[in-house]
């Protein structure tokens, strides 16, 4: 998969193309039926896929107190659109010009002008352009005068519900991690490059492995979780949050591996969840923080069937 970066990244061989457009945080169940149909429009008529999203998510530059926890990074976003057989990943910074856009501009300039779109499919709810002004019938009409197919997205229930990003943010909020995979279609997973920390895991006596998180969790929680050094996963235990014994106000992800030593630094990892243990929670010492780690190591060891 080709990922583009902006719409000045855009040559003219991407003109002529089959799309969508949306923020595909989990590339979920709903989202994975949107890809099949847009794979489809693409066979039929002889090209590529490509799928528009933004970042930063429009509601962390207008109202970022009310922004959504981030299910995926871009890394992994991008990774799970390339699995879903999308050709290209046209990632388009969130910025003042692009917000000022009108509805008209973003089709006559965008979507016919850079990208050549021949079929579009989005959602009923789908809004764009200045103060969201435009909506599918802005692209409706659009689609009769200027010649491209537009399709609504189709519906997609699991428990019967519709499956959406809000419900996998809820279900993993409330540690149903089983109730995130039947939305996701498989376990949740987050990847990300090691960093040095404050090394008060290796002062406790269990060195972990940092992951910056760039958003707000979905998850404060202290799970049991397959640890992917790219050779195969490996037991161990996840901490995601802010750490509130240790004053902590960024939030990471903090892995400690079962029964592995060595350095970890720089590594790149995939960590999916499995199980949950417990919330985050705050401790007045260090010596009680230390003693519910071991707790919570047993407890992840009994989960693998470890002695």
């Amino acid at each position: 998969m080709e990922l583009i970066r902006g719409p000045y990244n855009l040559a003219p061989r991407h003109r002529g193309c089959v799309a969508t457009i949306g923020n595909f945080d989990g590339v979920h169940l709903g989202h994975q039926a949107i890809l099949r149909r847009l794979r489809e429009a693409g066979d039929r008529l002889g090209l590529p896929t490509l799928v528009m999203s933004f970042e930063p998510h429009p509601l962390e530059v207008f109202r970022p107190g009310e922004a959504p926890a981030r299910i995926t990074p871009l890394r992994d976003k991008a990774r799970a659109l390339a699995a879903a057989g999308v050709d290209r990943f046209l990632c388009m910074p969130f910025r003042p010009g692009l917000a000022a856009m009108t509805p008209q501009a973003f089709i006559d300039e965008l979507l016919i002008g850079r990208l050549g779109v021949h079929f579009l499919i989005v959602g009923d709810d789908f809004r764009f352009g200045r103060n969201r002004s435009g909506d599918f019938d802005t692209l409706r009409e659009a689609s009769a005068t200027r010649g491209f197919e537009l399709e609504r997205t189709p519906t997609y229930q699991v428990d019967g519900a519709r499956v959406s990003s809000t419900r996998v943010r809820q279900a993993l909020a409330a540690g149903d991690l089983a109730g995130a995979e039947r939305l996701l279609g498989h376990p949740y997973t987050l990847s990300g490059r090691v960093v040095h920390g404050d090394r008060i895991g290796r002062e406790l006596g269990f060195p972990t492995a940092n992951i910056r998180l760039r958003r707000r969790p979905t998850m404060d929680a202290i799970l049991v979780a397959d640890v992917d050094l790219g050779d195969g996963p490996r037991p161990g235990i996840a901490s995601m949050g802010t750490r509130p014994s240790v004053g902590g106000r960024k939030a990471l992800l903090e892995v400690y591996l079962l029964d592995y030593s060595g350095s970890l630094y720089g590594r790149h990892l995939q960590v999916t969840f499995r199980h949950w243990l417990r919330g985050q929670e705050h401790y007045d010492s260090l010596d009680a923080l230390r003693g519910q780690i071991a707790r919570d190591v047993e407890a992840a060891r009994a989960w693998y069937g470890l002695s």
